[in-house]
């Protein structure tokens, strides 16, 4: 009786957040007749339009939808331009003898046992992406006062790039499912995962109607049954995409 409750409410919520999500399509739509390009101009593509500055990284993108053995050698120390990603790619090229991917989650998640190892352990994560995140015009940064001490908080502010990244999270495993990994979109693949094992990935479902989250659900179920040590044999795989899968799904 009790799951029954909880699944109808799942329902509710659902039907609402669809509700809400098709009245400002219709919104949306109304205000892009109004502004529509003139004779001769061309309108930037939805994905490629973006700045520069409104380009997310994966992690990025992990934190905002939730508003959650290889030995790993570094062949390339070059910077990417994302100082988390430089700082985690310093520690793993001086560490010798090489840790395996199980192994560097842990380190830089700061979930060893090792005191030894504390220092790998990257600081300040998620307020470090928010602050990006601020920079990239996409949250803005608040005060909200607790009584005895003040918390500095990071709302939305650019709900577009939110619901486009809704938007191609949904499509993945409903309208351009190929029903392979293999052929998927490996960035877009690695987002599922990541999402899924930050307890995130059902943000992006809530607002479909209860056939379309069902799919999406059944579908993204058949990705986590993937068998990650087969798939990293296959033909034209990345290794490293499935060992660090092994790592959050075992």
């Amino acid at each position: 009786m009790t799951s029954l409750t909880q699944r109808s409410s799942g329902l509710v919520q659902r039907r609402t957040e669809a509700s809400r999500t098709a009245a400002a399509d219709r919104e949306r739509s109304s205000a892009e007749e109004e502004q529509e390009p003139r004779r001769g101009e061309t309108p930037e593509d939805e994905d490629g339009g973006d700045s520069k500055e409104t380009r997310l990284t994966l992690m990025e993108e992990v934190l905002l939808l939730g508003l959650k053995d290889r030995e790993v050698i570094c062949k390339s120390d070059a910077p990417t331009g994302d100082v988390l990603l430089d700082e985690a790619l310093k520690h793993i090229k001086e560490t010798q003898p090489p840790e395996t991917v199980q192994s560097w989650i842990e380190l830089l998640s700061g979930e060893t046992w090792n005191p030894l190892k504390l220092h790998y352990q990257l600081r300040n994560v998620r307020e470090r992406l928010a602050k990006n995140l601020v920079e990239k015009g996409v949250l803005t940064t608040e005060k909200q006062n607790f009584l005895l001490f003040d918390m500095t908080t990071h709302p939305l502010t650019n709900n577009n790039i939110k619901q486009r990244l809704i938007k191609k999270v949904q499509e993945a495993v409903l309208e351009k499912w190929v029903n392979d990994p293999h052929r998927m979109d490996k960035r877009l693949l690695a987002l599922i995962f990541l999402a899924h094992s930050s307890d995130v990935l059902e943000n992006a479902f809530a607002p479909l109607l209860d056939d379309q989250y069902d799919l999406a659900m059944k579908r993204v179920r058949q990705l986590l049954d993937l068998e990650p040590e087969g798939e990293s044999m296959k033909a034209n795989t990345n290794e490293l995409l499935w060992a660090v899968v092994a790592a959050f799904t075992k």
